[in-house]
């Protein structure tokens, strides 16, 4: 028996747009980060890169459900220093940057090492709908 080992092409990724507009946002983030990986794909190898790119668009229009609401949910970053530690609510961080919100649910769910952050790199989130990937002929993908 050989180990198959699929050659990766990256001119043969396929764009993928999915619209965020009233999704629940770990359901969403779950389906972003299979495609980022590959794992949707029949020749997935999990210490390659084989997935995809994806726009997310319409992020301000995400939601979330059961006990996190928009008060309770809480996002946390360090700096480093003594006393750097920030804190803000789910409800603060959709007034001040929509997409954030989306790029930490997803990130958090790829490998933490350097393959992860280039899986990362494929993702593109915007606020609004408009986005500047229409050169790249996109697919549109529906959230059940």
């Amino acid at each position: 028996m050989k180990t198959f080992v699929p050659k990766i092409d990256p001119r043969n990724r396929k764009w993928f747009v999915i619209d965020l507009d009233n999704v629940v946002l770990g359901r969403a983030a779950v389906k972003v980060a299979n495609i980022l990986r590959g794992k949707d794909k029949p020749i997935f190898t999990p210490h390659l890169d084989t997935g995809d790119h994806v726009i997310a668009v319409n992020a301000k229009g995400i939601r979330v459900t059961g006990k996190n609401t928009p008060n309770n949910l809480r996002y946390y970053r360090y700096s480093g220093y003594p006393g750097g530690l920030k804190e803000a609510t789910y409800a603060e961080l959709m007034q001040k940057r929509p997409d954030e919100v989306f790029r930490l649910a997803v990130k958090r769910m790829l490998p933490k090492n350097r393959l992860g952050r280039k899986m990362f790199r494929k993702l593109h989130v915007y606020a609004g709908p408009e986005h500047p990937h229409q050169a790249q002929k996109p697919e549109v993908l529906k959230l059940s």
